[in-house]
């Protein structure tokens, strides 16, 4: 198959290194220099080179910030067949762009950011396929997803944002509620550097995915029940109740099983 990705950073070249010794694989940056470090694919750095390649798919790897936008710029230089799909982590605005684009469409979330997964090792990683997409293009992402070994769910577009308010949105909040009240440690403990770790991971990340991460409409909810879950344990040290706090660590563990 033929296969443009757009998008020359991490998970772009990841894309590429996966697939371009099965596939004739091209990527396309709007920055040549983010492209030599890719390596047994087509490097592109103008539209023209997209149309004269002609791809069957089309892996939208860009800042998610640029999704649409970077769609946008290609889709005049596409075959009317090509299938088109996106890998962000934020679908917002993307179901009622893939309904207007007049292509096949698959929208998927590998849930293994560069950030802290190991891309040569994803055996207990997960990825989400949106069931509303087109039916080939789910069959080659749950084969590509199958072939690494990924855990695979098949969401609509609403249930992912609502998974994604939970499982990004929850431990998002936290990491930076404690990186907003740390001060620095001159012998710190294993725990308070394990935490330390995630924080400045996830302070790595683009401004605009954390931002458009915590601006899910599904995420306050969440907010709140952090909150509700902070005044508990609250009231229960201030009051030293020993078995209030037995209970309370006993539904923690509960919980993690």
């Amino acid at each position: 198959m033929k296969i443009l990705i757009l998008g020359a950073g991490k998970m772009g070249t990841f894309f590429s290194d996966v697939l371009s010794f099965n596939h004739n694989v091209a990527i396309y940056d709007v920055d040549p220099q983010r492209l030599r470090f890719t390596f047994n694919t087509e490097r592109f750095s103008a539209l023209e080179q997209i149309r004269d390649f002609a791809p069957e798919l089309v892996i939208n790897a860009v800042t998610v910030k640029y999704t649409i936008s970077a769609f946008e710029q290609v889709l005049p230089y596409l075959p009317s067949s090509c299938i088109i799909s996106d890998i962000a982590s934020v679908k917002t605005g993307l179901k009622e762009f893939y309904a207007e684009c007049g292509h096949p469409f698959v929208s998927t979330h590998p849930m293994f950011g560069p950030t802290f997964a190991s891309l040569s090792n994803l055996a207990d990683e997960n990825a989400i396929i949106i069931s509303e997409s087109d039916h080939l293009g789910k069959t080659f992402f749950r084969d590509l997803y199958n072939s690494l070994h990924l855990h695979i769910e098949e969401y609509t577009f609403a249930e992912h944002d609502e998974t994604i308010a939970y499982s990004l949105s929850i431990p998002f909040a936290s990491t930076l509620v404690f990186a907003g009240i740390m001060r620095h440690q001159d012998a710190p403990g294993t725990t308070f550097k394990r935490h330390m770790v995630i924080a400045r991971g996830l302070m790595s990340e683009d401004d605009y995915l954390l931002q458009e991460i915590l601006f899910n409409p599904n995420t306050p909810e969440q907010l709140e029940r952090i909150q509700g879950k902070l005044s508990e344990l609250q009231q229960i040290v201030s009051a030293r109740d020993s078995d209030a706090m037995r209970s309370f660590l006993s539904t923690i563990r509960e919980n993690l099983k």
